[in-house]
């Protein structure tokens, strides 16, 4: 017999939580999604839903999401204009919904949620639809109302997600977005088919390098337990640093209630700087080559007051990471891609954090898994 206590606990694969399990889930995720789209490495061909859409044509892109999916979103628009030259717009649904938008048939709307059910996100949906954009939805559930009303879908393989706080969907996304950014450049001309597949051969190591920086997790529990007697933390980057840096704020502050705060680290300089003080946690993402000497000055600042200073690095050039208090310095890849690898530690630390301070990681307070009842 059974117990539903032993029912759940067999669900978690041995895991003590559902967070840590999809975390741990994340390379196989990785794998899927990239297997799932592309028929060759080597020719950058494609296959299933991504090899059936016409993506030429489109001279700007938007982006439409909340929450996780908007921070995926992000990384996704920077990635999308310096591989296609288009303009690439990222819009929160909920403040999307709600305004007049330049959306035209040369529109290329991505709408993002895991769910395919998140009530902004869908009503922004429709409204870019009424404008007369083309909708390309990513979404973890094939049959959900986003899926169903977009003009074409492309699915994420990550699988259930049982936590409330996204872990693997939002490594799901990225690859997603990275794929379609490949796609739409090498259709429009902006990157040969030999470009591209060196980005799907980085792309195609990606699990290997995800796993190896989920086998050094037990690395980030003391980092986790120091946070743990933190009342505030910052999150700071410079593009698609900035971008995760967002995605790790906010996990920091759904699973443990610490209050975080992600900033551009060039606009922290500008009002936000005034609350460091002694001891105050300030994460610094650094992972790309040509942002190293601004990076080491926001460093330098920091610690000139008091703060404490984890850096985020890319390995190749410990510059940044000697200076830091703490480094956590990432296997290469192609800067491009650092965001994969960039918030595997962000999720690790948040998730121990949660754990050192006792409470419950899969089901933070006053959170649900899909926002459907969007305020009308």
């Amino acid at each position: 017999m059974t117990t539903k206590g032993e029912g759940m606990q067999a669900d978690k694969a041995g895991y003590p939580h559902f967070m840590l399990k999809e975390i741990m889930e994340q390379p196989e995720v990785v794998e899927k999604t990239l297997a799932a789209a592309v028929a060759s490495v080597e020719e950058a061909r494609w296959q299933g839903d991504l090899a059936l859409l016409d993506l030429a044509r489109y001279r700007k892109a938007l982006v439409v999401a909340c929450g996780t999916a908007y921070h995926a979103g992000l990384v996704g628009k920077h990635f999308l204009e310096r591989a296609a030259g288009i303009p690439v717009q990222a819009e929160l649904a909920a403040e999307f919904r709600y305004t007049d938008p330049f959306v035209d048939e040369e529109t290329l709307v991505l709408v993002i949620s895991q769910s395919g059910e998140t009530g902004d996100t869908l009503a922004a949906m429709r409204k870019a639809k009424e404008k007369g954009g083309t909708i390309l939805a990513i979404t973890n559930v094939p049959g959900s109302t986003i899926a169903r009303e977009a003009h074409c879908v492309v699915n994420t393989l990550a699988g259930r997600e049982v936590a409330i706080a996204s872990t693997k969907a939002y490594l799901a996304q990225i690859a997603t977005l990275y794929l379609i950014g490949l796609q739409v450049a090498v259709t429009k001309g902006t990157m040969t088919a030999a470009a591209a597949a060196r980005y799907l051969q980085a792309l195609a190591e990606m699990p290997r390098l995800v796993e190896g920086v989920l086998a050094g997790r037990e690395t980030y529990k003391p980092l986790a337990a120091r946070l743990a007697k933190s009342n505030h933390a910052f999150y700071l980057g410079r593009g698609l640093d900035q971008a995760v840096a967002m995605e790790g704020s906010l996990k920091l502050k759904e699973t443990t209630y610490i209050h975080a705060e992600a900033y551009s680290a060039g606009e922290f300089r500008h009002g936000p700087i005034a609350l460091i003080e002694e001891g105050v946690p300030a994460l610094v993402l650094a992972t790309q080559p040509e942002l190293v000497l601004p990076n080491k000055a926001i460093v330098e600042e920091l610690k000139s007051r008091g703060a404490w200073v984890i850096a985020v690095t890319m390995g190749g050039d410990d510059t940044v990471a000697a200076l830091a208090d703490d480094a956590i310095v990432l296997p290469a890849t192609l800067p491009e891609l650092a965001p994969m690898l960039a918030v595997v530690p962000l999720q690790l630390i948040a998730y121990y954090t949660a754990c050192a301070k006792g409470l419950e990681v899969d089901t933070p307070r006053n959170l649900v898994k899909s926002v459907k009842d969007a305020h009308q």
